[in-house]
């Protein structure tokens, strides 16, 4: 994710501070230079990091901070509170129409994104709102843009308008909002052609469609990627069209991402959604909390509960809870579960939303192979279907027809039917609402008293919503 290494450097400048148990004023100003380094070297703009440097050490540096038992604790505190304010401090969710149409207009430069964006932002408004979105190909300039929209429209079952290439896209505009009325779409998407860089037509051209469609948000996209330029370009967008939101993509490559950092304290326009891979769900909402969390390496649980609900089949869910609970999670079951997980996301980027996880030796260097669950899979399936159901009948010369059928040694085998055991072992133990027997869990909740506060605390849901399904179930 973009912010691996300023996640590192924060985390090595505020590990050195943890190990002390009396801190000074000298230990605070070492820490903030450091703090301030990363926060340059990941293209944080400069007067951002000043005031952020500043607010923190005014903080850092009271009597209550520094005489307190846990002077280090408090200072990672007040950085996450501060790290917040300068992302926003809360999520700012779309500006609604009171009546439909609600109308949100693209913007931004070329290869930012803008018409991937209008795709996904459909998708979640489909997922999330049971939406009618329509979208408005405003974009005639590059020809393949149109395409691109259409074929997004046919993906989502999305009605796309537009009037080909040689119409002005204020008329297109014009037309496609009039349609969207008569079909009575609740959402309107327009995307806007962008320009290489800023130049007045483009702005003059923005401006005209903005007078007719009367939108009730503007979103800039900008490219994560472009680093500090996306804060000036932010600022000229802004200035002329006076923007609503900002859409932050490309989040998920190698760039330093300071472009997030700095973009809500520049035009207080507030970051709206983050795009973090090419398929049409990588798409998040940005909270700046959560985000403050894991460029501080503390995780994400919230967000990665939620792409559990959003990606998982709830009723297969609940079914696969159920054969935990009897043990008898089998082998199909394992596939379906793979499945699930892998549209969730890389495994990598997964584990790092769990607390503490990021602090685990080794973690930087663990690496999930995709290739690796397509092996696993080969194995299952050169397995009978009453091996599938019943692993007990997987005895060594089974092991070996099955490691023949799928291209692998029957060490990998053995290795991967032990794996599942430990799994299923693992399940039942959970299902039954009990963390105590499992290997590793105060570890991966934070360690220490936090991890045993926070194994009590899920021991304590599991059991409220058992509780519940029993309720449910008398009446």
């Amino acid at each position: 994710m973009a912010f691996e290494n300023l996640t590192d450097r924060l985390q090595s400048a505020m590990k050195k501070l943890r190990k002390k148990g009396k801190i000074s004023e000298a230990d605070v100003k070492e820490m903030m230079r450091e703090i301030r380094l990363a926060l340059l070297e990941a293209d944080v703009n400069l007067q951002v990091v000043k005031e952020f440097t500043k607010n923190v050490r005014e903080r850092a540096v009271g009597s209550e901070v520094l005489d307190s038992l846990s002077p280090a604790q408090q200072i990672v505190k007040i950085v996450n509170e501060e790290l917040t304010k300068t992302l926003g401090s809360e999520a700012v969710g779309l500006n609604k129409a009171p009546k439909i149409p609600t109308v949100i207009m693209m913007v931004g430069l070329q290869g930012a994104g803008k018409t991937t964006f209008a795709g996904k932002l459909a998708n979640h408004l489909i997922k999330n709102e049971d939406a009618r979105p329509m979208m408005i190909a405003g974009d005639v300039y590059r020809p393949a843009a149109i395409d691109q929209l259409k074929v997004l429209g046919q993906q989502l079952s999305v009605p796309v308008f537009d009037m080909g290439t040689d119409t002005d896209p204020v008329e297109i505009v014009r037309q496609g909002m009039q349609q969207a009325h008569e079909k009575k779409n609740d959402y309107v998407l327009i995307d806007t052609a962008g320009r290489l860089h800023v130049d007045e037509t483009l702005m003059q051209e923005l401006q005209n469609i903005k007078d007719v469609a009367q939108p009730n948000e503007i979103l800039l996209v900008v490219d994560a990627m472009t680093g500090q330029d996306a804060v000036n370009v932010a600022e000229s967008f802004n200035e002329q069209l006076g923007i609503s939101g900002v859409v932050i993509t490309k989040l998920d490559g190698d760039t330093r991402g300071g472009a997030a950092l700095s973009i809500r304290s520049v035009t207080g326009a507030p970051i709206k959604f983050t795009g973090t891979g090419e398929k049409l769900s990588d798409l998040e909402v940005f909270h700046p909390d959560r985000m403050s969390s894991r460029i501080l390496g503390m995780g994400d649980m919230l967000t990665l509960i939620e792409k559990a609900q959003q990606d998982y089949d709830e009723q297969k869910a609940e079914e696969m809870a159920e054969k935990m609970r009897e043990n008898t999670f089998d082998f199909n079951d394992f596939i379906d579960q793979m499945d699930q997980l892998s549209g969730m996301g890389s495994m990598e980027d997964i584990m790092k939303m769990i607390p503490g996880m990021n602090q685990m030796p080794g973690i930087e260097n663990m690496q999930i192979d995709p290739k690796d669950i397509e092996r696993k899979k080969a194995m299952v399936y050169s397995m009978t279907p009453a091996e599938r159901e019943d692993p007990d009948l997987l005895n060594p010369s089974r092991r070996r027809r099955i490691a023949a059928g799928s291209g692998n040694s029957t060490i990998e085998v053995n290795r991967m039917i032990k794996q599942f055991k430990e799994s299923r072992k693992m399940m039942q133990q959970m299902s039954k609402g009990n963390m105590d027997n499992i290997p590793g869990m105060e570890q991966m909740l934070g360690g220490g008293v936090k991890g045993k506060i926070g194994k009590m605390a899920m021991n304590r849901s599991m059991k409220k919503s058992k509780k519940k399904k029993k309720k449910k179930k008398r009446k």
